[in-house]
C-alpha cells in the first residue's frame, strides 16, 4: 500500500501538461479545492472535512484522524484504542498510539543526532524537520494524544536555542515560517500551554521570516 501510494505521489509530481498526465491533473485540481490548509476552526469541523474529502485516500505520509473520527462516530462517544505496526524493522512491534509519538519525538524530531543530520541536509533537512513537527502536532488535533513536553522540548530546542533558530531560518525560510506557525497554532488551538513571552517571541520571529522571504529589511 505504501509503494501505491509513493507511486502515484511520483507521478503527480512529474513535470508534464495536464492534458498528459491525468493524475498530476486531478491532483492540481483537489489541490486548489482544498484551500482548507489551517482554515478548520475545532475538531469536529475537521471530521467533517476528513469524511468529505479524504475518507477515500490512504496517505503513508500523513497522521490518520480516524482515533477522533470513530470516538465522534461512535454512539457511547468512547475514544477507540489506537494502535501503531511498526514494521520498519525485523522484529515487528505493535505500540499504543501515545507510546509510538513519544518514541518517534525522542528518536527523530527531539533527538539531536536526527536533527544536526538533517540540517547537514540542507534546505530539504528543514523542510524534513518541519514536516516531523507538524506531523506529531496533528496527532494532537486527530487524537489529543499528544503529551504536552513534545511540544515544549520542541520549542526549547529550535527556538529559545538563537543559534539553531537562526541556522533554520537562515537555511530555509520558508519551513522556519511553517515551523513557526506551527507553534503558534498548536497553542491557540489549546495543545500546548506556554508563557505570553514565549508567544509574543514567536509571533515576531514569524513577522521577521515572512520579511526575509518578501526581501523588505527593516
Amino acid at each position: 500500500m505504501n509503494l501505491l501510494d509513493r507511486a502515484v505521489k511520483m507521478v503527480a509530481e512529474l513535470d508534464e501538461p495536464a492534458d498528459q498526465n491525468y493524475v498530476r491533473k486531478h491532483a492540481l485540481e483537489q489541490a486548489e479545492a482544498l484551500v482548507e490548509d489551517s482554515s478548520w476552526n475545532d475538531e469536529n469541523q475537521l471530521q467533517d472535512m476528513y469524511l468529505s474529502r479524504k475518507s477515500f485516500a490512504f496517505d503513508c505520509d500523513a497522521p490518520d484522524p480516524t482515533t477522533n473520527l470513530v470516538q465522534n462516530l461512535r454512539e457511547d462517544k468512547k475514544k477507540p484504542s489506537a494502535y501503531i505496526a511498526d514494521t520498519t524493522t525485523a522484529n515487528a512491534q505493535v505500540r499504543t498510539l501515545p507510546e509510538t509519538v513519544r518514541l518517534d519525538a525522542r528518536t527523530k524530531l527531539l533527538n539531536p543526532k536526527w536533527y544536526e543530520g538533517m540540517m547537514s541536509s540542507g534546505y530539504e533537512g528543514v523542510r524534513e524537520i518541519e514536516k516531523r513537527l507538524t506531523n506529531t502536532v496533528g496527532w494532537s488535533a486527530t487524537s489529543g494524544q499528544v503529551d504536552h513536553w513534545v511540544c515544549e522540548e520542541a520549542n526549547s530546542t529550535f527556538i529559545r536555542d538563537e543559534e539553531m533558530l537562526n541556522r533554520l531560518m537562515s537555511t530555509n525560510p520558508n519551513s522556519f515560517r511553517k515551523l513557526v506557525q506551527t507553534f503558534l497554532e498548536a497553542n491557540g488551538r489549546g495543545y500546548w500551554e506556554t508563557s505570553r513571552e514565549n508567544i509574543e517571541k514567536l509571533r515576531q520571529l514569524y513577522s521577521e521570516v515572512e520579511d526575509k522571504i518578501e526581501g523588505i529589511d527593516r
